[in-house]
């Protein structure tokens, strides 16, 4: 287990935790929030978002992401007693909010592969104050929508590569077909999982020819289509600089029949650009992170589903969150690590990518979470 530094400058809030008993949930009041201004990491960026993979396991076989020649039928993924469980994951989730989170996404491998998620839903839509979010590859969403609603999730996105039944049977390496997930979406606009944003990963030579297809069909829908260029995390996808369309290609692409102004982001650290037509079609989102980094305001964590805590997409290394949770540990004494391993924290892999850097040992995408 990686040791993490104590954070000092928190400890004095921190020792006002109410702890709990094993087993039972957190107590904490909104008067116990911490300035949250105060927690920062080594280049000032707060703690402000936190993705938590639920599983390692995914249905799809996406080139860019669990591909065959190494996610086979041979491949060991997680056993389930290694899996952080709904309260642990509440219990983590809640120290995390304390600390200045106001975001927690669900991710994978694919979420809605985990039995009973939507009463992990539940629960963490008890966290005030916390803005909950899931995104999944659809296929189960015809079944799963409502279910997730109910239980409190608020809106979904949707990873989907292309609208060519061809190309996306070919991206997602197991012969599913785009009008299952385009049902999936459909289920989710039904129920209110709204607005709902299409996840689009463009590698040249495979999908790029879908941009405009896809930017067509989501314009007036109220959608939000996020483009996204193929990246280098971990090592099994076999990235290359060529394979990237970079975000200027693709909005050029696009302003060429349907022409797009910059807007400005919702919020500090925002990952996409915001685009929008000049007729009112509604928005598009672009996510460079090879070509436009934006490191300096990355406010994001990420915790595997088994309790790893990493602080870059890009990490080499996590720091083991499970083992404290599982011994005899307090809120406090997790809260005052998870601390000590943000105010370390220095990491922005995309400003200095460099054919140095792609080489370092990195953990697979499905592992962490997108």
């Amino acid at each position: 287990m990686n040791t993490p530094a104590t954070g000092p400058a928190i400890r004095t809030e921190l020792l006002h935790i109410r702890t709990h008993e094993p087993g039972a949930l957190p107590v904490m009041t909104k008067d116990l929030r911490l300035d949250r201004e105060r927690l920062t990491d080594k280049l000032q960026r707060p703690l402000r978002d936190l993705r938590i993979s639920v599983t390692d396991r995914c249905n799809f076989r996406c080139v860019y992401c669990m591909p065959k020649e190494v996610f086979g039928p041979d491949y060991h993924f997680l056993e389930r007693e290694k899996l952080l469980n709904f309260e642990e994951i509440a219990r983590m989730s809640r120290i995390f909010a304390l600390l200045g989170v106001e975001k927690i996404r669900l991710t994978g491998g694919e979420p809605l592969l985990r039995r009973q998620l939507e009463r992990l839903i539940a629960m963490l839509t008890c966290i005030d104050g916390l803005d909950l979010t899931l995104t999944t590859n659809g296929s189960l969403l015809p079944e799963k929508a409502r279910a997730l609603k109910e239980a409190g999730l608020r809106r979904v996105t949707v990873s989907l590569d292309s609208l060519d039944d061809n190309v996306f049977r070919a991206m997602n390496d197991v012969d599913f077909p785009v009008q299952r997930v385009l049902a999936g979406i459909d289920a989710a606009t039904l129920v209110g999982l709204t607005p709902i944003k299409i996840n689009m990963v463009v590698k040249r030579g495979v999908n790029e020819r879908s941009i405009l297809p896809m930017a067509r069909y989501f314009r007036g829908t109220g959608h939000i289509l996020r483009f996204i260029e193929y990246m280098d995390v971990g090592h099994s996808n076999g990235w290359r600089l060529d394979d990237v369309v970079p975000a200027k290609e693709i909005l050029s692409v696009i302003h060429a029949e349907m022409p797009i102004e910059l807007i400005d982001a919702n919020y500090r650290g925002e990952v996409a650009r915001r685009w929008r037509y000049h007729d009112g079609g509604g928005e598009i989102g672009i996510i460079a992170s090879v070509t436009q980094p934006f490191c300096r305001d990355c406010s994001r964590a990420r915790l595997s589903a088994d309790g790893q805590l990493f602080t870059c997409l890009f990490a080499t290394t996590g720091c083991d969150l499970r083992s404290l949770l599982r011994g005899d540990v307090s809120d406090v004494e997790i809260a005052d690590a998870i601390a000590g391993v943000w105010q370390d924290r220095s990491d922005r892999y995309s400003e200095i990518r460099s054919a140095a850097t792609v080489r370092l040992p990195k953990v697979e995408m499905s592992y962490v979470g997108g």
